[in-house]
């Protein structure tokens, strides 16, 4: 097995684990670097072969990590040493990291009672956290407004070093792209529902799901009417993921 990156979709996908990832993004913070951090899974593909600012938007992030089983599973077919790493499994190795290295944080998008629970939990966890702010745009925020340059100055003004931005796939990956382009010195973590997940907002799926890949199935039965097309069409590009990791073996 190889630790070097692989490709799936063309999109270039690192190995590190949970401990490297985070000593890793909080190195290059350190050097003044700003940059995106994304977590590929089978969703965000779909909406790949679609959207040329998501495109784009991978295409410049900095790391790449493989959530989701079929991406791990590419992997294994090319000899990467990989694991899965949602962004939600990002969150408290991250801020611990950062809490070593006094690395402030902020916390941006959701709702604002989301994450000022998400902020006490996390500072109950790492008592020497540094939470520059909280920062809830309102619902249906487009990432090239006003109100998304308000938040972006936000964000700059804050002090942090790192952000994580739970907005929800395309356009948390897409504000973050935008955000790295135009700011210095900080990292744009993007992390779906994680929050929610810490704030007890939404339970997320049991420690079994989890391990056997099947955290889609858990979601699909819980919320079928708004997920099931999803991965419905999730289902059709998998074959398509596999056959390429595969060729590339």
């Amino acid at each position: 097995m190889h630790t070097e990156p692989f490709l799936v979709e063309g999109v270039s996908v690192q190995t590190f684990s949970l401990p490297e990832a985070s000593a890793r993004i909080c190195d290059d913070v350190s050097s003044g670097k700003a940059f995106s951090v994304f977590t590929l899974n089978l969703d965000h593909i779909v909406k790949l072969r679609r959207d040329g600012a998501f495109r784009a938007a991978y295409e410049r992030a900095r790391i790449v990590l493989a959530d989701g089983f079929p991406i791990v599973l590419s992997g294994l077919l090319q000899r990467r040493r990989v694991q899965r790493t949602t962004g939600a499994d990002l969150i408290e190795p991250l801020c611990a990291e950062a809490s070593r290295r006094d690395l402030p944080i902020l916390l941006f998008g959701s709702t604002f009672d989301t994450l000022t629970a998400a902020a006490r939990y996390l500072k109950a966890r790492e008592p020497n956290l540094t939470i520059a702010g909280v920062y809830a745009p309102e619902h249906g925020l487009d990432v090239l407004s006003d109100q998304a340059a308000e938040g972006m100055d936000f964000i700059r003004n804050s002090g942090a070093g790192i952000c994580f931005v739970a907005l929800g796939a395309p356009k948390q990956e897409i504000f973050s792209d935008r955000c790295a382009q135009e700011m210095e010195g900080i990292s744009f973590i993007c992390i779906g529902a994680g929050l929610d997940f810490l704030a007890g907002q939404q339970r997320r799926a049991p420690e079994f799901f989890q391990k056997t890949g099947l955290e889609w199935l858990w979601r699909v039965l819980n919320n079928p009417r708004r997920l099931a097309r999803r991965y419905l069409e999730c289902l059709f590009v998998f074959p398509g993921v596999l056959l390429d990791g595969l060729a590339r073996r």
